[in-house]
């Protein structure tokens, strides 16, 4: 009796731990599986794990059906609240009918206001910035375009009811004084962007750009715009009362023996940690590289213009707290999208060969991201494409966070 009970205990014991290892490996199944979905997924086109981010969501921000949403810019106030303006309810990437436009975000970027205009003049209104100044105001500027005249100069070819014969229309009615009032302005709110001031022109800054001013740690302003003089150039303004009043810093050295006129465009620079400045440049040509130059004594003087590894345009960068800087830019040609990129030497070298996906396109009208780092250390990047193949650009984001470094 005693062998035979032996024997069944023997048996039984078999079979529990024959029942244990699948159920080990029914587990592991599970896990091995979920690891490869997760390391698999993909956010709106980009992997969600990367080697050196992961991205938690893309959606979109603001979308104004038939209309056409360019050119944003994002920034944080001491409170914690987003702003983003973008110039909206547009035909097409070039029209005259651009306005700055404003979306709100009470919630780190979860959820966002209603759109609202803070900014139109008689012109098209473009390529918004905005910035949030050490005494609680919040600076928002842009520039307007008549480059949509370039379309209908003829008025013999524009076919009725086309959006280029409602240009002529609108174009015809405009005064001289309108016409002449081309340039850089700015609006100004005292009170968390409920209410804002009038447009008002900027004076004494050369040139334009993408984004706006940079603010820097002594409570200067910096504005970097192109403009062309017989070869193209980086003009660097300064102001020393958060942009009430602006002067001619200096110039950045233009590029020896290149002579076209949009060959350097759209900079913008960040104030690094050791105390330098950095600033990317667009370049339009075939390695469609942007590039970078340094000063290290305020912006009065800077380093030859250099080559970066940076394939897009045009650049946003942003200081995180640890000290790593983030560029931002766009790929309008194959594999379009957003991308982003990190340097771990306040911008001397940049980590390319681990550059971060941040979203896909299915075509190359899309890009000027901008970014902001959020209270929790995700990155939150804003930019502009179509949600849906046979859509208009709307404004989207992207939250993102970086890996820990190993």
């Amino acid at each position: 009796m005693r062998v035979i009970t032996a024997k069944r205990e023997t048996r039984k014991g078999r079979i529990i731990m024959k029942r244990q290892m699948m159920l080990i490996g029914m587990l592991c199944g599970f896990v091995f599986c979920a690891w490869a979905q997760d390391k698999d997924a993909e956010v709106h086109g980009a992997p969600a794990q990367q080697k050196r981010a992961e991205i938690l969501w893309t959606r979109v921000l603001c979308k104004q059906p038939g209309r056409y949403i360019g050119w944003a810019t994002v920034c944080m106030d001491s409170n914690g609240a987003l702003f983003a303006v973008f110039s909206g309810d547009r035909d097409e990437h070039v029209c005259p009918w651009g306005k700055v436009f404003l979306v709100t975000s009470a919630d780190q970027g979860e959820t966002w206001s209603q759109a609202r205009i803070i900014g139109n003049t008689p012109l098209d209104d473009r390529d918004a910035g905005i910035i949030a100044l050490p005494n609680g105001e919040l600076l928002a500027s842009w520039f307007n375009s008549r480059y949509y005249e370039n379309y209908i100069r003829d008025r013999s070819k524009l076919k009725e009811g086309t959006p280029q014969l409602y240009w002529w229309l609108h174009s015809e009615k405009q005064t001289p004084e309108d016409k002449q009032g081309l340039g850089l302005f700015e609006v100004r709110s005292k009170d968390g962007g409920k209410t804002w001031t009038p447009p008002k022109q900027i004076i004494g800054v050369t040139g334009s750009t993408p984004h706006g001013p940079i603010l820097l740690k002594d409570g200067r302003l910096l504005y970097f715009g192109c403009f062309f003089n017989k070869q193209a150039f980086i003009a660097v303004a300064e102001s020393r009362d958060l942009g009430k009043t602006w002067k001619h810093l200096a110039d950045l050295p233009p590029l020896p023996g290149d002579n076209r006129p949009l060959v350097l465009d759209e900079p913008y620079a960040v104030e690094t940690d050791d105390g330098r400045i950095v600033v990317q440049i667009r370049y339009p040509g075939e390695d469609h590289c942007m590039r970078q130059s340094e000063s290290s004594d305020g912006g009065k003087t800077w380093t030859a213009i250099q080559k970066t590894p940076l394939a897009g345009l045009p650049p946003h960068l942003i200081k995180l707290r640890d000290g790593k800087l983030v560029t931002v830019y766009g790929r309008r040609f194959a594999d379009f999208g957003e991308y982003a990129c990190i340097s771990d030497d306040h911008g001397r070298t940049w980590d390319a060969a681990n550059e971060i996906k941040l979203s896909a396109n299915f075509n190359g009208d899309l890009g000027y991201p901008a970014s902001v780092e959020l209270k929790d250390g995700t990155i939150l990047t804003v930019y502009y494409q179509p949600e849906k193949e046979g859509e208009k650009p709307c404004l989207m984001a992207t939250r993102w966070r970086l890996k820990a470094s190993r």
